[in-house]
């Protein structure tokens, strides 16, 4: 196996033998050929879209499929064989559809033609021949290009997939996602071609998490700003940890009356803030963090655990009995529930003891959405002009296990008393529960969100730029993101794609970025790593 898509990857340089999430190589094998199998797909849906043809099972198979090889997703190599099976069923339907309104018969893409073995074994011996190693006769720099391309592909294709499920679509989104995989295949593409294409991700990136914000708060209402408890009430219990509001719905109106307590954890925090969801008597708080003590925080929970869509570790096998999946999530020895019927995981948590007793832990806030920071948008302002506010620092972007996130701990706790700190996504997870204070009113520590609702963190900084009269690059504005998976891949690209400079990266850089590509992040657009925290203050701030 060769894997390098999340920042973790064994020696910065890539995973090999095991993936640093627990990925084996079977998994990795049949990820890698159902990549190639969605370039073939995506070849045909191209071909089609130039004769009118348009296949909606077509578009939302490419993203889920996309989806599921994203970080943390699916361990599972049964569901990748079917995916890969599913996938050829399509591309050929497809290609007689084309045929037939006048479009191409034959394709010199191997990937367009390709036939799996039928067996496991097979598919896992055939993958060999398209996976993500470095090949000696490849032009580096457009090797890491086209791999960011569908690192940023993959997580652009888990919003996408998000939307569509709350009923948002733009064939746009689809029609992209099917142009850029199927240029992968390419070799008439120039360097200066490869990077439009890159900043083209995340431009539509930016249209996807448009649509998801408006699914989201279409049907859930906008985020209000929300006390949550990080205690728990007394008996049966119910943890909901990753990214999907309509599952968490789904479970909590099946749970209506049973006696059990619903707990977020993880992403899933920010729900409490949305009207519809904090209406449910029995949405009670947040237990746990994302990363940090993950396993032990899973191994004393005394009730059932769902889990939707990514960002979580490998569940460990002695709390297997405990734990459900839903959605895209796949280990194997896990049940899954593929259909959002959660009686399973009711009645699991019903025959299990519960809390014994309540808890009053720490309290803290989310809920703060655009449309709750936009409300209050002249005192901000006020704020700023009375210096009352020095700066604000997003401090956003994904959680993991590796040493170096410290950093981000460290940096909120010594940003100074006249700056405004906005968090967004697991990153937080760091420094959450910090008691900031606040600045005329104003807390100083204000979550945004999941990382799904990077768009809001986004419509703000234009807003404030525009009420200020001047470019996003020169407000007081400081993006000091980390980054783990190809959902941060896809944001960061829409940063770029906004022209967004001087943001600091971490804890490490992709590995899958070559100097040279490097080189023109920093020349454009100031992209640096983070150094440490004292440097990094006095860079942006001259004295703190």
């Amino acid at each position: 196996m060769f894997c390098y898509q999340c920042e973790q990857t064994a020696k910065g340089e890539g995973c090999t033998i095991i993936g640093v999430c627990g990925k084996k190589p079977d998994v990795a094998a049949l990820q890698d050929l159902t990549t190639h199998m969605l370039k073939g797909l995506s070849v045909v849906a191209n071909e089609g879209r130039k004769v009118g043809v348009v296949d909606r099972d077509v578009n939302v198979f490419t993203v889920q499929a996309a989806f599921s090889t994203l970080t943390n997703v699916d361990f599972d190599p049964e569901r990748f064989v079917k995916l890969v099976k599913q996938g050829i069923e399509l591309r050929e339907n497809l290609k007689k559809k084309v045929k037939a309104a006048g479009g191409k018969g034959e394709y010199r893409e191997d990937a367009a033609n390709f036939v799996p073995e039928s067996s496991m074994d097979g598919m896992i011996k055939q993958a060999e021949a398209y996976g993500f190693a470095p090949k000696p006769d490849e032009n580096a720099d457009i090797r890491a290009l086209k791999h960011t391309v569908i690192f940023g592909v993959r997580g652009l294709a888990a919003y996408a997939d998000h939307a569509q499920i709350l009923g948002k679509e733009d064939d746009s989104v689809y029609a992209f996602i099917h142009e850029a995989l199927a240029a992968t295949l390419r070799d008439d593409m120039s360097l200066d071609d490869w990077v439009g294409m890159t900043l083209k991700t995340g431009e539509v990136n930016l249209r996807a998490m448009e649509l998801l914000d408006a699914a989201n708060t279409g049907v859930y209402g906008h985020p209000e700003p929300t006390t949550v408890p990080l205690g728990h009430r007394k008996g049966k219990a119910i943890l909901v940890s990753g990214h999907d509001l309509l599952d968490l719905e789904e479970i909590l109106k099946q749970t209506e009356g049973k006696g059990v307590t619903v707990y977020t954890h993880g992403e899933m925090l920010p729900t409490h803030g949305y009207p519809k969801l904090k209406a449910y008597p029995h949405f009670y708080g947040h237990y746990g963090t994302a990363w940090q003590n993950q396993a032990k925080e899973f191994g004393q929970f005394p009730g059932a655990i769902l889990m939707t869509t990514n960002c979580i570790q490998k569940p460990q096998e002695s709390y297997h009995d405990n734990i459900f999946t839903t959605g895209l999530v796949g280990w194997p020895g896990v049940t899954h529930i593929p259909n959002r019927n959660f009686k399973p995981v009711i009645d699991k948590a019903l025959s299990m003891q519960g809390f014994a007793e309540d808890s009053n832990g720490k309290k803290v806030m989310c809920g703060f959405g655009r449309n709750a920071v936009l409300g209050v948008a002249d005192k901000v302002i006020e704020a700023v002009k009375s210096g009352a506010i020095r700066h604000f620092f997003l401090v956003a972007g994904c959680d993991g296990a590796k040493p170096g996130r410290n950093y981000y701990t460290e940096f909120v706790e010594k940003v100074p008393q006249d700056c405004v700190v906005l968090t967004l996504a697991c990153g937080k997870f760091r420094f959450f529960d910090k008691d900031l204070g606040t600045i005329g009113g104003i807390p100083r520590l204000l979550d945004v969100g999941q990382c799904n609702d990077a768009y809001s963190a986004v419509q703000i900084a234009v807003a404030l730029s525009k009420a200020f009269n001047v470019g996003v690059n020169e407000l007081p504005l400081s993006m000091i993101l980390s980054w783990y998976e190809q959902k941060a891949c896809a944001i960061l690209l829409t940063l770029l794609y906004l022209g967004i400079k001087d943001i600091r990266l971490g804890p490490s850089l992709p590995a899958f970025i070559t100097p040279n590509v490097l080189d023109v992040l920093v020349k454009n657009f100031n992209i640096m790593p983070i150094s440490t925290t004292e440097e990094d203050l006095k860079a942006i701030l001259g004295s703190y």
